[in-house]
């Protein structure tokens, strides 16, 4: 792989998180020893391609037990995150830190390398995933640049490191880093070493766990234009292996443009959830699979049921009745999700809408976001209140008068709730 100067090859113009108090405290404390300690990966990158950075990374040639050593005597709290792998953490005022020392790979047997410390940055650079992830700074902004990643990134090109299969093997994860970074830095064009790689090694991918596999689809799923790279890893033989019931990609893309592109509400942001639900042909007991395989919580999961239950999704044509009683049921966020799926799956069939229907969504969204749930007016005491002795036959008495409160729009007060109450006790007695 071609190497670039080893010196500095421009600067990255400051950045909040480069500049804090916190950050230069940091960075005082790491160099006292003598050495420079840069910024490494995801942040560089993110900075350069203007997206927010997350999480801050740094690299250092001093061993991890030096690392606490001047962490402690600066007084910063310092965690042995993973030390065995030359990892500290490093918390100042609630901020992480992750401080990695400089390595080589000594053996290498997938994420359980051996490991040995080393002062040569490019050496380092040699052992990461991508070329895009080997783009340092120092805190004053002066931009490393040992593989060429800067080129890459102004280029668009996601590029393992040396071989991709290589890289794949030493980490299956890698195959799946590779598509989220094509989500959101990647162009037109493909590594051809990388895609074929890819292909070869996705039957392994049910090698690694649900949580894994779980965290980098929902990070391609948050990237700007997911629908893309879905197609791209359908094609290519990779979904049938982690996410087979994804079927769906040209809803997806209308979710996500309606979602960041048309809708200009506070109430509507990119979903993750929703967006798998988009891709998803499937109803009950497909989302149960899909949602045991991939470790959803039990919140996800219910709400996945609900998204994924097409004879839900409500249309502009229903009535104001219906429509109350939907959000009544589902709440806000639920109704939300149906409707922002329901516009998407009719936009695959018909993508230039008249206006006047484009505005009748928009009527149904606005009316999502204004809606006030109702408070039903009585509850199980006032049952009691009328004779009715503790036990199921309170509750039930209190259902019926909440669907025939619900089946009236919710108007009904509580002193008209209270005389159906006493009507329907009448009638279990």
């Amino acid at each position: 792989m071609k190497n670039a100067p080893i010196g500095a090859i421009g600067r990255l113009a400051p950045q909040p998180w480069m500049t804090s108090p916190e950050t230069k405290s940091l960075f005082e404390a790491l160099e006292a020893g003598g050495k420079q300690a840069r910024f490494i990966g995801g942040c560089v990158r993110n900075a350069i391609f203007s997206i927010p950075v997350k999480d801050i990374d740094i690299a250092t040639p001093e061993p991890p037990q030096k690392v606490m050593e001047l962490l402690e005597a600066a007084n910063i709290n310092a965690i042995p995150t993973a030390v065995k792998y030359g990892t500290v953490t490093a918390i100042i005022n609630s901020i992480h830190y992750e401080i990695t020392t400089l390595r080589i790979d000594v053996e290498n047997h997938g994420r359980q390398a051996t490991i040995a410390y080393t002062d040569d940055w490019v050496a380092d650079a040699q052992r990461r995933d991508f070329t895009i992830n080997t783009i340092s700074t120092t805190i004053d902004g002066d931009i490393f640049d040992p593989l060429t990643g800067m080129d890459d990134l102004k280029q668009r090109w996601v590029r393992f490191v040396g071989s991709a299969r290589e890289r794949i093997e030493e980490d299956l994860l890698r195959l799946l880093r590779f598509f989220r970074f094509q989500a959101t830095f990647g162009g037109s064009s493909l590594d051809q070493d990388a895609i074929s790689a890819c292909r070869f090694l996705a039957p392994r991918l049910r090698e690694l766990s649900a949580e894994r596999i779980q965290s980098e689809l929902f990070k391609i799923l948050e990237a700007p234009n997911p629908a893309n790279t879905m197609v791209l890893m359908n094609s290519e033989l990779v979904l049938k292996h982690v996410l087979p019931e994804a079927k769906n990609f040209e809803r997806l893309r209308m979710l996500t443009w309606l979602e960041t592109n048309f809708i200009n509400t506070e109430t509507i942001k990119p979903d993750k959830l929703r967006r798998l639900a988009a891709m998803l042909n499937t109803e009950k007991t497909g989302h149960t699979a899909l949602a045991n395989r991939l470790r959803l919580s039990k919140k996800q999961c219910s709400r996945l049921a609900t998204m994924t239950n097409s004879s839900l999704y409500p249309v502009p044509e229903l009535n104001h009745l219906n429509r109350h009683q939907a959000l009544y049921d589902f709440g806000v966020d639920n109704f939300r999700d149906l409707v922002l799926l329901s516009w998407a799956q009719e936009k695959t069939i018909e993508l230039h809408q008249p206006p006047q229907r484009t505005k009748d969504w928009l009527g149904l969204i606005n009316e999502v976001d204004t809606w006030q749930k109702p408070t039903f007016p009585i509850k199980g005491r006032d049952a009691k209140k009328l004779g009715l002795k503790q036990g199921p036959a309170v509750g039930e008495a209190i259902k019926r008068v909440e669907a025939w409160w619900r089946d009236g729009d919710f108007k009904a007060d509580k002193k008209q709730c209270m005389s159906q109450l006493k009507q329907v006790i009448a009638n279990q007695l």
